[in-house]
């Protein structure tokens, strides 16, 4: 017997722009063993999405080659060896790809409840995120209360999630981002200091400003501005390249101040590290969330069908935190 259908988006071959992105009706997929299927309400959009549909962010092996990083709905089927949720659970998900559906697989390790107060939306735009700044800015970059955090791009879904737990967590914080209007919505936003990267003066401020920690998703074009800028034993996390993979690196700084310049990426790592991740979320960012100290910042909800438009205005750059699809 064939298996009931579902709705999904998938990419055209041959077409890179948002036009590639089609729905299509597809087999739902069954949750295998540690693996639970859910119901989606809400995807969230990233990045990562549109480098995937360009063909240059292939999804992990075993992946499904549908995009989507992140999700909430409720639990609608678990599979053997599933312990601690039921059917019918409000969750969100991090997971490998497929989240552009009305249904998707997820490994069991990778699902949080979704926050109480909040819903489907702004469970979906929390997955990504939070993940990514856990681990980069409190794991990797090992942020301390006494220090000053900074982040580039600050008015995306990354830059308001990391302001708010930055925040949250008691430190000073540093947001920069391109051009007047957003950076007096980076000063709404509560940050200490509002830098705009496209003035003359930006690489000396951004110095005076003194970081200790640095989430970096510009890469090798402000690569020099950050090692620059960073505080002796400061520590510069990379975690996306739009303005390039390679700059210039004065290893000599890096030496005598005692920097560490590191990066990762989240999507490939493997189900038990996401594991690990989901855990230390849900007992150090979720009591942010609960508090309202933590809020994922929505500019849109856009349906399923129309991802193309969703894709349209995330590579604008005009988008302030998360776009959301309803399927």
């Amino acid at each position: 017997m064939s298996p009931p259908l579902m709705r999904a988006i998938a990419i055209k071959e041959g077409d890179r722009t948002p036009d590639a992105l089609e729905i299509r009706e597809i087999g739902r997929p069954d949750p295998g063993i540690g693996e639970v299927l859910i119901r989606v309400r809400a995807a969230g959009v990233n990045r990562p999405d549109l480098l995937q549909r360009m063909g240059v962010y292939p999804p992990p092996p075993g992946a499904p080659d549908t995009p989507g990083l992140e999700i909430a709905g409720e639990i609608d089927t678990l599979g053997s060896g599933v312990d601690g949720f039921a059917v019918g659970d409000r969750v969100c998900a991090l997971l490998g790809g497929g989240g552009y559906a009305d249904y998707a697989v997820v490994d069991a390790g990778s699902i949080l409840p979704v926050p109480e107060g909040l819903d489907f939306a702004q469970a979906a735009a929390l997955p990504e995120t939070v993940f990514t700044v856990w681990a980069n800015v409190f794991e990797i970059g090992a942020l301390k209360p006494s220090e000053t955090f900074a982040v580039h791009g600050a008015t995306s879904g990354i830059g308001t999630t990391a302001i708010q737990m930055a925040r949250a967590f008691g430190v000073r914080v540093v947001g920069t981002s391109r051009g007047a209007a957003k950076t007096e919505m980076t000063r709404r936003l509560g940050v200490d200091v509002a830098l705009d990267s496209t003035d003359p003066d930006f690489a000396k401020r951004f110095a005076q400003a003194a970081p200790d920690v640095i989430l970096d998703m510009v890469g090798g074009a402000f690569l020099k501005t950050n090692v620059e800028a960073l505080n002796p034993g400061g520590r510069l996390v990379i975690i996306a390249f739009q303005g390039g993979a390679t700059g210039e690196l004065d290893v000599a700084r890096v030496m005598r101040n005692r920097l560490s310049v590191t990066g990762s990426t989240l999507r490939a790592r493997p189900a038990s590290e996401k594991a690990r991740l989901a855990r230390a979320v849900e007992q150090s960012v979720w009591p942010w969330v609960a508090s309202g100290a933590l809020r994922p910042m929505i500019e849109a909800q856009i349906p399923l069908a129309e991802a193309a438009e969703a894709h349209r205005r995330l590579e604008s750059g005009t988008v302030t935190g998360k776009i959301v699809l309803i399927p």
